[in-house]
């Protein structure tokens, strides 16, 4: 969540309301969470009926969102007034004579989905002017599985490095269907803390089998039957296994495993804090590291770094699958 987002709860949360808000964007999760809030937290549910008015701009007139907002609340202090879809509401400019003299009963939310609100209308001057202007952008790809350790986080539940990264490569940037699947984790196992790679098999339906951040720890590991067959399983179905993402997890390996090379001596516990993972990690890598020494380690990223440049067209122009099978032939030669 976004520094001006958590600012606008807090200040729901604390009550201090705007009489205009203004949120637009392409990212529908956190436009659905703020609208939400409006429609079911304002205002005590005996005074919704009354006082809670939503309106849709592809089925409204501006002057039909002026005159409810004019209106005075019935039995209350104040009324809530939603525009849903303001992009097709016919008339948008026409709504900067109500926001240059906003009712101080009304509480109105105007919802801009699918994009940003045209930032040279009067309108969007004086809701941002006014009052609350939040943005909803869309997450970055890469941005994805920070995002998902942050959410569990906020909900207290651990979601790990490799399991975000687990659902950032098979679920996208689709926030919503994080959060649905994570929740569905959830009511499957209540008493559960933190989210495992069994538990996203299971209930999920995501393969740990043909997972590409488990490609590492296989090539790594003296299971060649199955680096074989995920391999060519990568190769078959190439969306599963992009580059940039399996050279980004690659590097994540080898990395701790490069690191651990210098930290022998301490105990897994300092080590997991200095590697910021945890010390049964710290223990899978230590092992690892007994057969793969610093120099065949720094030659493994010696070849990440040359084939993330290829998989990006530098000097190539070879497909993924045949950079794929090419690398890791080089890594277990």
């Amino acid at each position: 969540m976004t520094a001006d987002l958590k600012k606008l709860f807090q200040s729901l949360n604390a009550k201090q309301y705007a009489p205009i808000y203004l949120i637009d964007g392409e990212e529908p999760y956190y436009l659905d969470l703020v609208t939400d809030y409006f429609e079911n937290k304002i205002l005590p549910e005996a005074e919704r009926d009354f006082n809670l008015m939503v309106l849709y701009g592809k089925d409204s007139d501006w002057a039909d969102v002026v005159n409810a907002c004019r209106r005075f609340p019935m039995f209350a202090d104040k009324q809530v007034v939603i525009l849903k879809d303001a992009a097709q509401l016919k008339g948008f400019n026409e709504l900067a004579g109500y926001l240059e003299n906003p009712a101080p009963t009304t509480i109105f939310l105007i919802e801009n989905r699918g994009k940003k609100a045209d930032g040279r209308s009067k309108t969007t001057k004086l809701a941002k002017e006014k009052g609350y202007y939040v943005s909803s952008e869309k997450i970055k790809d890469d941005h994805v599985p920070n995002w998902i350790q942050q959410y569990g986080v906020e909900i207290g539940f651990h979601i790990g490095e490799r399991e975000s990264q687990i659902l950032a490569t098979y679920l996208g940037n689709d926030l919503q269907k994080i959060v649905n699947e994570v929740e569905k984790v959830r009511i499957n196992v209540p008493d559960e803390k933190a989210l495992s790679a069994d538990l996203i098999q299971k209930y999920i339906g995501i393969s740990r089998e043909y997972n590409v951040f488990e490609f590492p720890e296989v090539l790594t590991g003296n299971d060649r039957d199955k680096l074989y067959r995920m391999l060519t399983y990568f190769i078959a179905n190439p969306k599963s296994a992009p580059m940039p993402l399996v050279i980004g997890s690659f590097y994540n390996h080898f990395n701790r495993l490069y690191q651990v090379q210098f930290l022998r001596g301490k105990t897994e516990k300092d080590i997991a804090t200095i590697l910021g993972t945890y010390p049964n990690k710290v223990r899978e890598t230590l092992a690892i590291a007994q057969h793969w020494p610093l120099q065949r380690v720094e030659y493994c990223m010696m070849l990440l770094g040359k084939y993330s440049t290829m998989a990006v067209g530098i000097e190539s122009n070879t497909d993924d699958g045949e950079l794929l099978k090419e690398m890791v032939g080089k890594m277990i030669a």
